[in-house]
Order: C-alpha cells, then sequence, then structure tokens
C-alpha cells in the first residue's frame, strides 16, 4: 500500500456512507494520532486498539477500531474528508498560511514539528508542516 492515510480516510468515507457503526483500520502512531483529533473535534464516537485474528492458527494483528458518529435523526456528522499531501505531492502550509477548512466550519490536520495537530492549534502556537487531510 503506498499510502496508508488516504486507506483510512477512504475507511471512514466508505463506513459513513453506508451507515456502519464502526470501521476497522491498521494500527500506526499517525493514524492513531489522527483519530485522536477526529475524536476531540466530534467527528466520530470513539477509537480503541484491538488485537484481531484473520485466520486460525494465524498472529492478532492491531487494529484502530472506529466508532463512527452520527446526529439525532441519522445525518452524517462527517460530511466531506479530502486527502490533501499524499506521497506524490506533498502539500506543506508556514504558520502564517494555513486556510481555513470550509470558513472555519471545518478542519485541517496538520503534523509539524510538533506533533499531529489541527490547523487553529498550529495557528495558536506559530508552526507549519504538512496538511494531511480536510474534514467537515
Amino acid at each position: 500500500m503506498t499510502d496508508p492515510i488516504a486507506d483510512m480516510l477512504t475507511r471512514i468515507r466508505n463506513g459513513t456512507s453506508a451507515r456502519r457503526r464502526r470501521v476497522d483500520v491498521p494500527t500506526s502512531r499517525l493514524k492513531t494520532e489522527i483519530a485522536r483529533i477526529l475524536q476531540s473535534e466530534g467527528y466520530i464516537e470513539s477509537f480503541k486498539m484491538v488485537d484481531v485474528v484473520v485466520e486460525r492458527g494465524q498472529k492478532a494483528r492491531s487494529t484502530i477500531r472506529i466508532q463512527l458518529k452520527y446526529g439525532s435523526r441519522g445525518e452524517n456528522v462527517i460530511t466531506g474528508i479530502q486527502r490533501v499531501s499524499r506521497p506524490g505531492r506533498r502539500v506543506y502550509f508556514g504558520r502564517e498560511d494555513v486556510p481555513p477548512v470550509l470558513a472555519g466550519l471545518g478542519v485541517s490536520i496538520l503534523t509539524t514539528s510538533r506533533g499531529v495537530m489541527t490547523g487553529r492549534e498550529a495557528v495558536k502556537v506559530g508552526v507549519g508542516g504538512e496538511v494531511l487531510c480536510n474534514v467537515w
């Protein structure tokens, strides 16, 4: 797989459009940080690390189980999720150049020298970085 972050975002996008309660994603530290930000911003219910056995006799694989969130009448909380920087085209913004997503209604997730954070947090701290994705 050349872009595991895009795979995670696609699983979340497909899960919400199929009205699933949860999706499973192969684990990594970066994906865990993205899930943490999605939970703190209110886009997902929760996430947890689980070990899943694919076949009998095989070693259990660690996965992230993401509980998707829907509104009170069943509407999607995540209406759009978009990968910005990808392996073939990296996108970086300086500390003054981080753009708002959907006029401030969405959130951008950046990886910076101080860790993974939202675009608003990066502007407050005064750091720039690589924009991983936008969520609205």
